[in-house]
C-alpha cells in the first residue's frame, strides 16, 4: 500500500454544462462536490493539482477560484494521463510532507465552445506538410497497423463501441443511450480510415476532481476509503511520427511498475477503466498492460467479453465512448473507478490514462480494504500477504480468518 487513499470523488456539469459556465468554474464546482464528498472543506486542502487544455494556468485558476493558497501545486500537463499523473505526484508530495490534503481537479467546456476553441494541436513540421486531421489520423494509424500486424478486424473494433454502449444503458447521465449494434458502427459515416464516428470519442463538456490524503486522515473522514495500491507514468514520443513502435505503448512500462508495486496482477484487476478515445486503444492498453498478449487484444474485446456480463468489466460507465469525453478524459474514469470499489464492491480497480497520441501512459491501482491488506474496520485482525499474492487468496484468507 501506498500510504495514501481517495477520499472524495465527483463530476460536474457533465455531457453539456450550463450557459456561461467557464472551464474554470466547470472545474471549482467538481472540486467543492470532491472536498463535500469527502467531508472536507476548501480550507482543509493545501495541495492543488490541476491540467487542461483551455486553463494554462490550471492550479492557479483553481486555488483562485476557491479562494486558498496552497502550500504546494502541481500543473504537470500530459494529456488525459496527467490526473493519473497527479497521483502518482500526490502521494509523493504527501510522503515528503509538502501537503496533506490533495485536490486533483479538471474542466472542459469544449462541446460548449467548440473543439478547435479548446484544445490548441502542437504542429510537428515532418508531419504538418501532409495536413494529418489529428489526433484521429494519429490513432487510425495505429488501428491500421495493428490489423495488417495482428489481423485485427473492424468489427472487433466495433465491439469496443457496442461494450461501452451497452455499459452506458445502464447509466443515468450518460450522453449516448442509445441501441448501437455491429451494424450501426459499420455504417457509421466514415471519419478516418478504418474508423467511423462510432469509433471515436464523444465531444462533450465536463468536470471531474478527486481527493487524496494520507491513510491516517482519511480515516478520520465519513467516506469509505479507495486505497492507491500502485501508480506509475511513463512516454515514449510527441508526435506520431517518432512513435517507436505504433502497436505498443508505454503502457507496458507504467502497467508493469504500477502492478509490482501493488503486488498484483493482471488477473486480479476486477475492472478496469481505460482510456477510450479511440475503438483502438482500449484494445491496445488490454495487450500492453498484460490483460492478453499483443496481438490478442481485438480477439479479446470480441463477442461482449468487456460488456456487462463479460470477462473482464471494461469502461462500465461507458466510458469516452459512450458515456461523456469532456476533452482529456483521465478524472472521470478515476471518479467511476472510485466508484466501482465503493458501490459495486470490487476489490482491485485499474484505472489508466493516455495522453497526446498514444504518447504518455499513467497507470493508477485502486483497491478496497481487503486489497490494501486491512480488515474490515469491524474486525480487529489486520492481514498481510505477500508481494504477488492473488486476491482470491486473500479473500480466502479473510473468510477464514472470519470463521475464527
Amino acid at each position: 500500500m501506498t500510504g495514501v487513499a481517495i477520499a472524495g470523488a465527483a463530476e460536474a456539469q457533465m455531457g453539456k454544462a450550463l450557459p456561461g459556465l467557464s472551464a474554470a468554474d466547470v472545474m471549482a464546482e467538481a472540486a467543492r462536490s470532491a472536498l463535500a464528498d469527502a467531508g472536507l472543506t476548501v480550507e482543509d486542502v493545501d495541495g492543488v493539482f490541476a491540467a487542461a487544455t483551455q486553463l494554462p494556468w490550471a492550479s492557479v485558476t483553481l486555488a483562485e477560484a476557491l479562494g486558498i493558497q496552497p502550500r504546494y501545486t502541481d500543473s504537470t500537463m500530459i494529456g488525459g494521463a496527467s490526473p493519473m499523473a497527479h497521483v502518482n505526484h500526490a502521494r509523493a508530495a504527501i510522503a515528503a510532507g509538502l501537503c496533506e490534503v490533495a485536490l486533483i481537479a479538471y474542466g472542459s467546456t469544449q462541446r460548449s465552445v467548440g473543439r478547435g476553441s479548446a484544445s490548441v494541436q502542437e504542429v510537428d513540421p515532418w508531419e504538418a506538410p501532409y495536413r494529418p486531421p489529428l489526433p484521429v489520423a494519429a490513432y487510425a494509424l495505429a488501428a491500421s497497423r495493428h490489423m495488417h500486424e495482428f489481423g485485427t478486424t473492424a468489427e472487433q473494433l466495433a465491439w469496443v463501441a457496442v461494450s461501452a454502449r451497452r455499459w452506458a444503458q445502464q447509466r443515468d447521465g450518460a450522453w449516448s443511450r442509445d441501441e448501437l449494434t455491429l451494424e450501426d458502427v459499420a455504417a457509421a459515416p466514415r471519419v478516418c480510415d478504418p474508423f467511423g464516428v462510432r469509433d471515436c470519442c464523444l465531444v462533450t463538456d465536463g468536470g471531474a476532481a478527486i481527493v487524496v490524503t494520507s491513510v491516517a486522515r482519511a480515516r478520520t473522514l465519513r467516506r469509505p476509503l479507495v486505497f492507491v495500491l500502485g501508480a506509475a507514468e511513463a512516454m515514449s514520443h510527441g508526435h506520431i511520427s517518432s512513435m517507436p513502435d505504433l502497436t505498443v505503448t508505454a503502457a507496458v512500462d507504467s502497467g508493469a511498475r504500477a502492478f509490482a508495486e501493488a503486488g498484483l496482477r493482471p488477473a486480479d484487476v476486477e475492472s478496469a477503466q481505460l482510456y477510450d478515445a479511440f475503438t483502438i486503444t482500449p484494445i491496445l492498453f488490454l495487450e500492453d498492460l498484460g490483460f492478453c498478449a499483443k496481438g490478442e487484444g481485438g480477439a479479446f474485446v470480441a463477442d461482449g467479453a468487456i460488456a456487462p456480463g463479460g470477462k473482464l468489466r471494461v469502461n462500465t460507465s461507458g466510458g469516452g465512448l459512450s458515456y461523456g469525453h469532456p476533452g482529456m478524459n483521465g478524472l472521470p474514469l478515476l471518479v467511476e473507478a472510485v466508484r466501482e470499489v465503493r458501490e459495486e464492491g470490487k476489490d482491485v480497480v485499474m484505472a489508466h490514462g493516455n495522453g497526446g497520441v498514444l504518447s504518455a501512459q499513467a497507470t493508477v491501482l485502486l483497491g478496497s480494504e481487503a486489497a490494501a491488506g486491512w480488515r474490515p474496520r469491524s474486525k480487529a485482525v489486520r492481514l498481510r500477504e505477500p508481494a504477488g499474492a492473488t486476491m482470491g487468496r486473500r479473500r480466502r484468507a479473510t473468510k477464514k480468518a472470519g470463521a475464527r
